[in-house]
């Protein structure tokens, strides 16, 4: 396990504050880039739910967001990060998209979303290893 998914998990469980998609992914990782865990809700407030109009997922914004805390801007890793995420689920990145063909295979909301934030959580760690910058 890595600290980040552990930290991701925790967060999850968290009922009240509850903490979105977006801020589960970024808040993890805030800490070691000189961001404290305040700062980092305050950026992913707005993302959660599909930037909270079902467009993009907060798991995958929360991603991009941490790429660019540590610097990680190359288009190539950044495009490779989305569509690593599209491979995984049919292509789609959007929340509505996401969330209703997890409905329409009988499955709940907040199972599906949390394991939108660990593989995202997943993907950004390896991505900010193999750049070295953790």
């Amino acid at each position: 396990m890595s600290k980040y998914l552990d930290k991701a998990k925790e967060l999850r469980a968290i009922v009240t504050p509850h903490y979105n998609c977006a801020q589960s992914v970024i808040v993890p990782f805030a800490e070691d880039a000189g961001v404290d865990t305040e700062t980092a809700m305050k950026m992913g407030a707005n993302f959660g739910g599909g930037m909270r109009v079902a467009g993009t997922c907060g798991a995958i914004t929360g991603g991009l967001m941490t790429l660019g805390l540590y610097g990680v801007d190359d288009p190539k890793i950044v495009v490779d990060f989305i569509n690593r995420i599209k491979d995984n689920h049919e292509g789609y990145t959007d929340c509505k998209d996401l969330l209703r063909i997890n409905h329409e295979k009988g499955l709940e909301k907040k199972p599906h979303c949390d394991a939108m934030v660990y593989e995202s959580v997943g993907i950004v760690e390896e991505i900010l290893k193999s750049q070295g910058k953790i």
